[in-house]
């Protein structure tokens, strides 16, 4: 009987951690800068300037995320079991952008953030953020595969 319920805890345990999304959860988003390189299924060029690039931070200890749209800082808290994701209370600074595009990208981008349900992480190089139709809203890369 004693072996039964192991071999059915291991089973569970193993169908959890998996649950074939792709999702390593020992592999956690939390820590490194993940900068924005699609927005739905458009492409965004880096900056030549790395201050203008998009990107977000996850810190496990505060439960809080910052980043820069490009022009301008967000920040709010966030909540992740599994594959869910969420972002809440998000702010930004009201900066200029310096031009048009640049302030689609960056509105398209927050709206992204804050449209997000879930997550899938590839390798520990691609971060893609979905909505809740399993939508990609956002690809981001911590540097590792680009």
């Amino acid at each position: 009987m004693r072996f039964l319920f192991l071999t059915t805890a291991l089973a569970a345990s193993m169908m959890v951690s998996g649950c074939g999304s792709g999702i390593n959860l020992d592999e956690p988003i939390e820590g490194p800068v993940w900068q924005l390189e699609q927005l739905g299924n458009e492409l965004i060029e880096p900056s030549a300037d790395p201050r203008r690039n998009a990107k977000i931070q996850f810190d496990r200890s505060s439960g809080r995320i910052t980043g820069s749209g490009g022009c301008n800082n967000v920040s709010g808290t966030y909540e992740r079991s599994g594959s869910t994701l969420r972002m809440r209370q998000l702010g930004a600074t009201r900066m200029a952008c310096p031009n048009e595009a640049a302030n689609i990208n960056e509105t398209q981008f927050f709206a992204a953030l804050q449209a997000t349900t879930s997550y899938r992480l590839q390798g520990n190089a691609k971060l893609s953020l979905l909505d809740g139709n399993g939508r990609t809203v956002a690809t981001l890369s911590n540097g590792g595969g680009r």
